[in-house]
């Protein structure tokens, strides 16, 4: 990527302090003309989605208690997969957003919702909603560009260490959940001194995400278990599938939000005193959208709308795919490139970056021909 900041080609030179903040306040006013329109439609979309999921979670590990017999498993396991995908990315993401919270219904709130992760919710709301929305894509204040184990931007610093990152990123993808929740935990910096190990809040989050971890793992690998009776080892088996499945597609399209070529990065100075409408500006040109149907957007949880939800990241998830024809409009009107494509074209783009940059700048270069545009070599 390299940082915005140290480009030849500063895609946002051509802009006037008056161009941004006009930019600020066009975004404010799509802003509140969504929230003047928000409800009862609304309502009734988030509830037929959580009605859905969990007629399909119950439904599938019904279909699981006969798990002995191919059919039933092949049934369960895919329904069951779907389901977790729908409970993490529709309805748990966007809850704890407090996307809902207008609302007032205390079942569908931020400050009550607990999802089906190892993360404890209250802790994922802070390490995302607080600092990743805050700092998008800022390098070293956003933990998640790299998630504090990969090398992601030409701008940082390159370590033998890195040369494994594609294997890093693939264990990751598959227990995606217990690595959101070390990353919450921020394991690698509290494990680094014993005054931070011994810190009592930080030994009281540890006790709170094991907890967390045992009842999830009692849920999934003993009390259904056991409910199916024979099919016992085949229910462990199609729970397992499931987790990964979920693990796997919330992995990759989480990384479609951020990692792609195209998307900015800046840096830590470019944010002091940062006015609203370069504050907007830095969530476009810092994040990625996934082009499709009706059903990638909601298996995604609208995130395919990344742009739109890094900009308006507390307004109802069902109303991204409305305004994206508005904001993309602003994109073009101000010259800007809005950042979209396909899921296999933003994957690979995503795979592609973490394994270049697993190598030192000059090397990449020699193998690759190029490095990201307007990057340069950096020492090793």
């Amino acid at each position: 990527m390299t940082v915005m900041q140290k480009k030849a080609d500063n895609p946002i030179a051509h802009l006037s302090t008056e161009d941004i903040e006009e930019i600020g306040r066009r975004l404010d006013a799509i802003r509140a003309d969504i929230i003047a329109k928000r409800g009862a439609s609304d309502a009734a979309y988030i509830r037929k989605v959580i009605s859905v999921q969990r007629k399909l979670e119950l439904s599938s590990r019904a279909v699981l208690l006969l798990s002995l017999f191919p059919p039933a498993w092949l049934v369960g396991t895919a329904g069951l997969s779907v389901a977790k995908i729908l409970e993490n990315m529709e309805i748990g993401h966007n809850v704890m957003h407090g996307q809902w919270d207008w609302m007032r219904d205390p079942k569908i709130h931020s400050t009550t919702w607990e999802w089906d992760h190892a993360s404890p919710s209250e802790q994922w709301k802070h390490s995302h909603n607080e600092l990743h929305h805050t700092y998008t894509n800022v390098v070293g204040k956003d933990n998640d560009l790299g998630y504090g184990i990969m090398r992601v931007d030409e701008d940082q610093r390159w370590y033998p260490l890195y040369l494994a990152q594609p294997l890093w990123n693939f264990l990751n993808a598959c227990v995606f959940e217990y690595g959101v929740a070390a990353y919450d935990l921020e394991l690698g910096k509290n494990l680094a001194t014993k005054k931070r190990r011994t810190d009592p809040e930080f030994k009281a989050r540890v006790k709170q995400v094991l907890k967390k971890i045992r009842g999830q793992v009692t849920k999934d690998y003993v009390v259904h278990p056991l409910l199916s009776g024979p099919s016992f080892l085949h229910t462990i088996a199609a729970n397992a599938t499931a987790n990964l499945v979920r693990n796997l597609w919330t992995h990759s399209v989480i990384m479609c939000g951020h990692f792609p070529e195209g998307v900015e990065t800046f840096e830590r100075r470019s944010i002091e005193g940062e006015t609203r409408g370069e504050w907007y500006l830095r969530q476009m040109l810092g994040s990625a959208n996934i082009s499709g149907g009706k059903a990638m957007h909601v298996m995604t949880g609208n995130l395919s709308y990344q742009i739109e939800h890094h900009l308006f990241p507390d307004l109802p998830s069902n109303r991204y795919q409305e305004i994206a024809p508005q904001v993309k409009a602003l994109f073009e009107e101000y010259n800007l490139k809005y950042t979209t494509g396909p899921l296999p074209k933003q994957v690979a783009s995503a795979w592609y970056k973490v394994i270049r940059l697993s190598l030192p700048n000059d090397f990449a270069k020699k193998l690759t021909g190029r490095l990201a545009p307007g990057a340069r070599a950096l020492p090793a």
